[in-house]
C-alpha cells in the first residue's frame, strides 16, 4: 500500500523507502525538540538543521561543507561543540529545498572507517557562533613555524626508537607513550632528577642550532641541559601535571614535531584553556603558566580545533566551548622535544602553594572551609580528586561487596532501562542488573580504567557536569559522592544534575555519609569495627570514599593530637580519628595506603602513607531538605542504612 501526500496541489506517491526516510526524519525532529529544544518547520526556509551531521558524530567541517556546497552557495555552517547536529544556511531558499530533497537520508563517510546518515529539517533561525577568545595563561607563548620542515626531519631522525631499553638515553616505554631522556633522566617514581648522576651523553648535537636560536630570540635565560623526548601515537596523551619546581628552572620549552595536538591548561580555580599546538611550533612556559597551571594532553584520536581564526593573535586562544568555527582533526604520531635547565638552588617562585621547595620548608597547615566557588574547587581538587589515581588500586580492592539496598533498587529496574552511575568508582554496581543498560562516570581516570578492565562502560566526568543528554536515563545512582562537595551550593548542584539526567517518571538513589553513626540506639558498622590497637590500612572508612594527601601527614599524627576530633576552629578543618563518632560536619578523614597498593606518587605528594579526604557528613533531614529545593522532583522515600542517609527521588512525570 502506498501513502499519498498532497502538498502545494501536487500529489506524490511514497514508496517503502520514502516512508522509511520520512519516519526517520520526523523522529530526528522530535529528538532535536525533546533533547535540544530545537523546533523544526514544515515550510521551506534558507536554513536547515542536519541531524547526525555534528562534531559529536565525528563529522569534520570540511567533509560536511563539501557535501553541502554541492547543492549551492552556503552562507554559513554552524557546528556546535560536542553536538550531534549542525546548521546550514544557504544563499537562497531554492538551494535549501534542493539540499532537503537530495541530502535527506544520504550517507556521509567520515574518514576511512566511520559513516553517518544525515536527516535534514528546515528551521526558522540559526544560533550565532560566538567569536570569543580567551587569554592564554600568564607567561605562555606559542611561536608557530619555529623550525623549518628540514630541521623537523633532522631532529626526528636523530632519535633512535629501535631499542626497547637504552641506558645512555634512559629510554622507557610508558603506558601511554614512549620516552627518552638526554642530559639527565627524569624519574617518574619521584618526579625529580638525580642532579649528581648525568647521563653518559648530553643533548643531541642536532638540537644545538635550535637552542642557540631560542637563546638569541630571548625565550630563555638559561641554556637547557636536559631534554625529554616523548612520542605519542594517535589516542595517547599525558595526564595534567606541573613540572617539578625543585627540579628545573623557570622556563620550560616544548617543541612539537610530526603532527599537531591540543594541550589543556588548568588553573587551580577551575579555569581551562585549550591551546592548539601546530607541528613545528615552540611552546614557551614561564612564570604562572609554568609554576601554577597544570598542562596535559587528553588521550583521544580526534581533537576539536578552530578551522580558521584570523581574529585570535598569538597572545590568545579560542574558547572551544564557545562554538567558534570548529572542526575535527585526526591525531597522527607526534614527537615532542621538551628542553629544561636543571635547578641547583631551592625554588622561590610566586606560587608557594604549588611549590615543592617551599612546601617542604614550611610547616603544614590544615585547610580551611571554602568561602566561594574558587576556594571550593581548589579544596576538592586537593582533598578529594588529586589522590584518586594514587590510591585507586588499593581503594578498588576494598570496594567489592555491593550494598543490599542499593542492589534492591537496581534489581527493580525493568529490562532495557538506562542507568547512570554518577561517581561509579570501580564499577561494582554497574553489573548488578545485567538486563539494564548501565553506564558509569567518575572523576578518577584510574578508577574508570579499572571499570574498563572489568568490562564496564564508564567515562571520566565531573558529577556537576555529566556529558549525557537531558532526560535520557530511567534511573541514576549517586552512592557516597555528594558528601565530597564542600559547599551547600555545590551539593545542591550535584542533585540537580542527577535530576536533569532523569526521564520524566525516572528515579534517583542517593547515599551520603551520616553525622549520626549511632541511630535508634544501634551503632553503625563503621563504629562497631573500631579497634584502637589497629590503626592500619584496614582502618579505611565508608565503602566509597575518595581521598587526597594532607601534606606532612603521618600515621602517628592521629594518636598524638587529641584536638583532631574536635569541632572546627577558625574555619580550619580538623582531622577525624577513624572509627569514632563525628564531632564536626566538615572534616578530613584519613586513608591509610598499604605498601605497594597505590600508583606511583604524583608530583606534590608528601610521600607518606596517609591521605586525607574532605567530607561533609549529613545530619538527619539535611539530605531531604536539599532535595526538596530541586524543582520537578519529589522525595519518594528516605531511610538510614548502616551509617548513611539515603533518598529515592522521583522526577515529575510531566518532565
Amino acid at each position: 500500500m502506498e501513502i499519498i501526500v498532497e502538498k502545494n496541489t501536487k500529489v506524490c506517491r511514497m514508496g517503502k523507502l520514502d516512508k522509511k526516510l520520512l519516519r526517520k526524519q520526523i523522529k530526528s525532529s522530535h529528538t532535536l525538540l525533546k533533547h535540544e529544544g530545537i523546533s523544526t518547520r514544515s515550510e521551506p526556509t534558507k536554513s536547515l538543521v542536519i541531524a547526525n551531521g555534528g562534531l559529536g558524530n565525528g563529522v569534520t567541517r570540511e567533509e560536511l561543507a563539501a557535501l553541502l556546497k554541492e547543492m549551492g552557495e552556503v552562507e554559513s555552517l554552524v557546528m556546535p561543540p560536542h553536538k550531534p547536529y549542525a546548521f546550514v544556511t544557504y544563499g537562497s531558499e531554492e538551494n535549501a529545498r534542493k539540499a532537503h530533497i537530495h541530502l535527506n537520508g544520504q550517507t556521509l563517510r567520515c574518514g576511512a572507517q566511520n559513516s553517518v546518515t544525515l536527516y535534514l529539517s528546515f528551521v526558522g533561525s540559526v544560533p550565532c557562533e560566538q567569536q570569543a577568545c580567551v587569554t592564554l595563561p600568564v607567561g605562555l607563548v606559542l611561536v608557530e613555524d619555529f623550525v623549518s620542515p628540514e630541521e623537523e626531519a633532522l631532529l626526528l631522525a636523530a632519535i633512535d626508537w629501535s631499542s626497547t631499553s637504552d641506558a645512555v638515553t634512559a629510554q622507557r616505554a610508558l603506558k601511554h607513550r614512549r620516552v627518552k631522556h638526554f642530559g639527565f633522566e627524569f624519574r617518574y617514581d619521584n618526579n625529580n632528577v638525580d642532579k649528581d648522576k648525568p647521563l653518559p651523553e648530553g643533548l643531541p648535537e642536532e638540537c644545538q642550532p635550535v637552542l642557540e636560536r631560542i637563546m638569541a630570540n630571548g625565550h630563555t635565560k638559561f641554556m637547557p641541559d636536559q631534554l625529554t623526548v616523548n612520542q605519542y601515537e594517535s589516542g595517547q596523551g599525558i595526564p595534567p601535571h606541573v613540572d617539578t619546581h625543585s627540579a628545573f628552572e623557570d622556563t620550560i620549552l616544548s617543541l612539537s614535531l610530526g603532527a599537531k595536538t591540543l594541550m589543556e591548561f588548568r588553573h587551580p580555580d577551575g579555569r581551562v584553556v585549550s591551546v592548539a599546538l601546530p607541528a613545528r611550533s615552540l611552546l614557551v612556559m614561564q612564570g604562572e603558566s609554568r609554576y601554577l597551571w597544570t598542562h596535559g594532553i587528553t588521550p583521544r584520536k580526534f581533537d576539536m580545533v578552530p578551522a580558521c581564526d584570523p581574529q585570535c593573535s598569538l597572545s590568545t586562544t579560542c574558547n572551544l566551548s564557545a562554538g567558534n568555527q570548529l572542526t575535527l582533526t585526526k591525531r597522527l604520531t607526534r614527537t615532542s622535544f621538551t628542553f629544561r635547565k636543571i635547578r641547583h638552588e631551592p625554588c622561590c617562585c610566586a606560587s608557594p602553594s604549588a611549590c615543592d621547595s617551599q612546601v617542604a620548608s614550611s610547616p603544614p597547615s590544615p585547610p580551611i572551609l571554602p568561602r566561594g566557588h574558587g576556594d571550593a574547587a581548589r579544596l576538592e581538587e586537593e582533598y578529594v580528586h588529586r589522590v584518586y589515581d594514587t590510591i585507586a588500586p588499593h581503594f578498588s580492592s576494598t570496594r567489592h561487596s555491593p550494598w543490599p539496598r542499593v542492589c534492591h533498587f537496581l534489581s527493580s529496574l525493568s529490562p532495557g532501562n538506562v542507568l547512570a552511575d554518577v561517581g561509579c568508582g570501580n564499577g561494582k554496581y554497574l553489573g548488578v542488573n545485567p538486563e539494564v543498560i548501565s553506564v558509569g562516570c567518575d572523576r578518577s581516570r584510574a578508577l574508570v580504567q579499572i571499570c574498563a578492565e572489568r568490562g564496564f562502560q564508564a567515562f571520566v566526568s565531573d558529577a556537576l557536569c555529566v556529558p549525557l543528554r537531558t532526560a535520557t536515563c530511567d534511573a541514576c545512582i549517586s552512592i557516597a559522592v555528594i558528601h565530597h562537595f564542600s559547599t551547600r551550593e555545590r551539593r545542591l548542584a550535584a542533585v540537580k544534575e542527577l535530576v536533569r539526567l532523569l526521564k520524566p517518571g525516572g528515579h534517583a538513589l542517593i547515599y551520603v555519609w551520616a553525622f549520626e553513626q549511632e541511630y535508634k540506639q544501634q551503632k553503625s558498622k563503621y563504629l562497631k569495627d573500631h579497634n584502637p590497637r589497629n590503626n592500619t590500612a584496614k582502618d579505611n572508612p565508608e565503602p566509597h570514599g575518595k581521598s587526597s594527601v594532607f601534606a606532612g601527614s603521618n600515621p602517628e599524627d592521629n594518636k598524638k593530637r587529641p584536638s583532631d576530633n574536635c569541632k572546627v576552629t577558625d574555619d580550619k578543618l580538623s582531622v577525624h580519628i577513624n572509627r569514632t563518632a563525628f564531632n564536626s560536619r566538615d572534616l578530613l578523614v584519613p586513608w591509610h595506603l598499604k605498601e605497594g597498593k597505590g600508583e606511583k606518587r604524583k608530583e606534590g605528594d608528601s610521600g607518606e602513607g596517609v591521605f586525607h579526604r574532605y567530607y561533609h557528613v549529613f545530619q538527619q533531614g539535611e539530605l531531604e531538605q536539599l532535595c526538596v529545593e530541586v524543582e520537578g522532583v519529589k522525595v519518594q522515600t528516605s531511610y538510614y542504612d548502616q551509617g548513611n542517609w539515603c533518598v529515592i527521588l522521583e522526577k515529575d512525570s510531566r518532565g
